[in-house]
């Protein structure tokens, strides 16, 4: 191997990946099986949304302890059992007869979810990279907005072609092979492995013996602190607006653009987002990074406004793009706070608890919406609920203390 190229780069690209599947079937593919089983089986909506919920949660709270499980574990173990159970539940997607096998389906789905999401993507990139964590992690989570561009219409293509039970197992198989691959031929348990430091540089001896029970403590100490709050509770509000207004931006926008108009809306709030991410990535390593987060809320408010106004087709795609640029950086964020804000053996543990706590707040995001949307009989409430959260995170998250290495 080159001495100039450093395996920290493999693993950025490892967790890329497994962000595009992770996020693409757990995340993103949800609205497609969604509409398949309600279209084949005429099961009533609240009959397929239910086990969704059941899915967040529980996935929620297994990232609130995923940290203990990489430590004791490695990410080879981790990435390859997630990945196994991942493909379990969405191959079973296609078989389910009944709406009540939706529940253990996306029990065993959420084993998936909760190993591979965000939390799990800090926590691998975490021991390869100090310098460069807000631009590496940045770079991986584009994987999980990729995962929206590519893999859901790919689903759509499959279903059509193949019926819904053979996409959803050829979707399955893809999966294992390629996360089975990666975890076992390029994920270790951090540069020290390989005789180096993070960011390739020397390595150091370590500092002594890490307590045995410091990961539930540090998330004991933490939970007492406004310094933890203070980076939980924002995000867990902007979150639960953002992923509302995701889960109904087909059904907000396809009035003022039609179908088509819908489908760019929706491509045009993902490129955004990658941009968005990129962009932040570049420049998130210098800044107060909590100033960073409060701006990128700001822009979203003015997206929702936008959104909300609907005046003309161009307001909507400008509402889109904006509100898209954040939606890659809310879920980057928190992780980039914890890193300069805690110390950095502490890192792992927290940044399960803060992404499984959003995970958890979030999961009623699309409910809050609904329900306001269905009593108002616009979207207009409901847009302006969400806006209020978002500009509430974006007052709280500056309330904290400065940033600090």
């Amino acid at each position: 191997m080159s001495a100039r190229y450093f395996h920290g780069w493999n693993v950025v690209g490892a967790t890329f990946v497994m962000a595009l599947f992770s996020f693409g079937l757990g995340f993103y593919g949800l609205a497609v099986y969604v509409a398949a089983l309600q279209r084949m089986h005429g099961w009533s909506a609240s009959a397929v949304s239910a086990p969704v919920t059941v899915y967040y949660v529980a996935g929620a709270l297994l990232t609130m302890a995923i940290a203990d499980l990489y430590d004791r574990f490695g990410p080879r173990v981790i990435v390859a059992g997630g990945s196994v159970a991942m493909a379990a539940g969405v191959a079973a997607l296609g078989v389910v007869a009944q709406p009540w096998q939706l529940y253990p389906v996306f029990l065993v789905m959420s084993v998936g979810w909760g190993a591979m999401s965000g939390a799990a993507i800090n926590i691998i990139l975490a021991p390869w990279w100090v310098r460069r964590r807000g631009l590496v992690v940045s770079l991986a989570f584009n994987g999980a907005t990729l995962g929206g561009v590519v893999v859901t219409p790919a689903l759509i293509l499959l279903i059509a072609r193949l019926g819904f039970a053979r996409a959803l197992a050829l979707a399955a198989l893809v999966l294992l092979v390629v996360l089975l691959a990666l975890a076992v031929g390029v994920l270790r348990r951090g540069p020290a492995e390989l005789g180096l430091g993070p960011d390739g540089d020397p390595a150091v001896a370590a500092a002594g013996p890490r307590p045995a029970d410091g990961a539930s403590a540090g998330r004991r100490d933490a939970l007492r602190t406004w310094r933890f709050w203070s980076v939980s509770a924002p995000f867990a509000l902007g979150l639960a607006a953002q992923v509302g207004v995701l889960t109904h931006l087909v059904a907000l926008v396809t009035p003022a653009l039609g179908t088509g108009g819908a489908a760019r809306a929706v491509s045009t709030t993902t490129a955004a987002a990658v941009l968005g991410r990129l962009m932040t990535g570049v420049v998130v390593d210098r800044p107060n990074r909590r100033i960073v987060a409060s701006a990128t809320l700001a822009v979203q408010i003015v997206g929702v406004a936008l959104l909300a106004r609907a005046p003309s087709a161009a307001g909507v795609y400008a509402g889109c793009a904006l509100f898209g640029l954040g939606v890659g950086n809310l879920t980057t964020l928190p992780g980039l706070i914890l890193a300069v804000e805690w110390p950095r053996e502490r890192f792992s543990a927290l940044v399960g608890l803060v992404v499984g706590i959003n995970q958890f707040t979030f999961a009623f995001g699309p409910s809050l919406v609904g329900v306001l949307r269905d009593r108002a009989g616009t979207y207009g409430p409901a847009l302006g609920a969400c806006a209020v959260l978002q500009a509430v995170a974006a007052a709280l998250i500056l309330l904290g203390p400065n940033a600090r290495r």
